[in-house]
């Protein structure tokens, strides 16, 4: 169990861990979209580039960087969709989501 009461599900299918059942249910509902060609480029763990690192008076900023939980192209809608399983929405989270929606306009962040 993580800190919000999320329990880990192994996958062989992905050969990975997913950090929810819930997250772990959606790549199977997404699996089977890709083998019936409604979607294309299932991506697991996109990372976005929202700040790239900088140096400030001698003082080093990381980068930061907002990590969803799945990328594809939908083909019906014509566009790239970015998908997190959301159960809490903590205020890191809403930031980042912020910061996404104003640097990747092009794309639609979908939360389930």
């Amino acid at each position: 169990m993580n800190k919000y009461r999320n329990e880990k599900v192994y996958c062989d299918k992905a050969n990975r861990f997913f950090d929810s059942k819930k997250e772990h249910e959606r790549f199977h509902q997404l699996d089977l979209l890709l083998k019936a060609n409604e979607i294309t480029d299932l991506t697991l763990q996109p990372k976005f580039e929202l700040q790239p690192k900088f140096k400030k008076n001698n003082k080093s900023y990381r980068k930061i960087e907002y990590i969803a939980d799945f990328m594809y192209y939908d083909n019906k809608l014509k566009k790239m969709i970015i998908e997190d399983t959301k159960g809490y929405k903590t205020k890191d989270y809403l930031l980042k989501k912020k910061m996404f929606e104003y640097i990747y306009q092009d794309c639609e962040l979908k939360e389930l």
